[in-house]
């Protein structure tokens, strides 16, 4: 067989195959949201394209690599499908497998170096898996990534957890509007966004003395179409969470108004798309005092306007909007503020691990020493206790 074929090809044709558009997990089906959610300012939204292998590359054996990758779900391999395109066949897209030199792949990670650990790190370990199939497939005779470091990266900054005074200015500032429930079931639950997104309410049990939820599912979106599986992000992440007061009462008045099978659905009943989403949780974002700049379109021509709120006051677009808050929310804060509260409150990390749905004790290890071993003043009684007359002279 010749060995004229672009670099990436290996990978293009793996993720192609395993992560065709249209695939579903078990007794689940792609649903198309129809009509997109109204939001007060505007968004275009995004996706993630599937790229497609180039034609003049040759399909090859890639049964090693296959089962490297093959228990991937969806979400990831779209992610890896996507860190393809852009960092490896864009700068080497047009070179041979053979040609590949350790210097091309150190020239073509500059720019992934450029971006968090987390991304220098997948990009990395794509351009290892490639060139050990090939290598494997007798392609090439050694790996041009065996000396290429895995350290690289921009370190993410520690995102705080919001306090009780910001949860109680979210919660106010929101009730009532689309993001509520979503943002009531990240702060009392801890569910990751496409765990809440893909929540039925078949999975919500309210009527015990001990009102729960049930992970069994996931979304994740493919060209902005929402898919549902019951394909989860670990098997840890399969579990049964205990409701707290405040959220079993939420999510009863939620179902009684509810007519779709979903906790948190578009207008139409159906799973929301990633710009759905997006318009969803604008409704916090038009509410925070953060600068923004929108880009209309008037009679053709491109007009950029800067919006500065001022805490307090109305939106100019709308007086139902009050700007009231002075911080920044993402999704992962809700859950990364349950974790919290629950180290807050001593429980323990192994209960922590279960509830997070945590498939590593170091991540959650991580997050219980930076929340409570992080603060001098709660640790000063236990530090002289341990070094007291009494204790050294034991």
């Amino acid at each position: 067989m010749k060995k004229g074929f672009f670099a990436a090809a290996i990978l293009l044709c793996l993720l192609l195959c395993s992560c065709a558009p249209g695939t579903t997990g078990p007794g689940e089906s792609v649903t198309a949201a129809s009509s997109p959610l109204q939001a007060e300012a505007d968004d275009s939204g995004s996706q993630v394209e599937l790229p497609a292998a180039s034609e003049t590359a040759e399909r090859l054996d890639h049964t090693a690599f296959f089962n490297e990758v093959k228990d991937y779900i969806l979400t990831t391999l779209t992610d890896y499908s996507s860190k393809v395109k852009n960092y490896i066949v864009a700068p080497l897209g047009d070179k041979l497998i053979a040609e590949v030199t350790a210097d091309d792949i150190k020239l073509a990670l500059l720019p992934a170096s450029q971006k968090s650990v987390s991304v220098y790190r997948s990009v990395n370990m794509l351009y290892k898996s490639i060139f050990n199939s090939a290598l494997e497939s007798n392609y090439i005779t050694s790996s041009p990534c065996n000396r290429i470091s895995a350290r690289g990266g921009k370190p993410q900054k520690d995102r705080a957890s919001l306090s009780d005074e910001q949860v109680e200015k979210l919660l106010a500032a929101i009730k009532g509007l689309p993001p509520y429930v979503f943002v009531m079931i990240g702060l009392y639950a801890g569910l990751r966004r496409e765990e809440i997104l893909g929540l039925k309410w078949d999975c919500v049990f309210l009527d015990g003395n001990t009102p729960y939820l049930s992970v069994r599912r996931a979304w994740h979106t493919e060209h902005n179409r929402p898919v549902v599986t019951t394909e989860l992000k670990t098997k840890a992440a399969k579990r049964d969470i205990p409701l707290p007061t405040q959220l079993a009462k939420c999510l009863k008045e939620a179902q009684a108004i509810s007519t779709s099978e979903y906790v948190v659905s578009s207008s139409d009943g159906k799973p929301l798309s990633y710009t759905q989403f997006k318009r969803v949780w604008q409704y916090i974002v038009t509410r925070s005092i953060k600068e923004r700049t929108y880009i209309r379109y008037v009679n053709g021509q491109k007009i950029t306007h800067t919006v500065s709120p001022v805490l307090g006051e109305k939106a100019a677009h709308s007086k139902n909007v009050v700007y009231s808050l002075d911080f920044q929310v993402t999704p992962h804060q809700l859950r990364h503020t349950y974790i919290t509260n629950l180290i807050y409150a001593s429980v323990d990390p192994k209960t922590v691990q279960y509830l997070a749905g945590h498939e590593n004790s170091k991540v959650t290890m991580d997050i219980y020493a930076k929340v409570k071993y992080n603060k001098p003043e709660q640790l000063l009684a236990v530090v002289n206790s341990a070094f007291s007359p009494q204790s050294t002279s034991a």
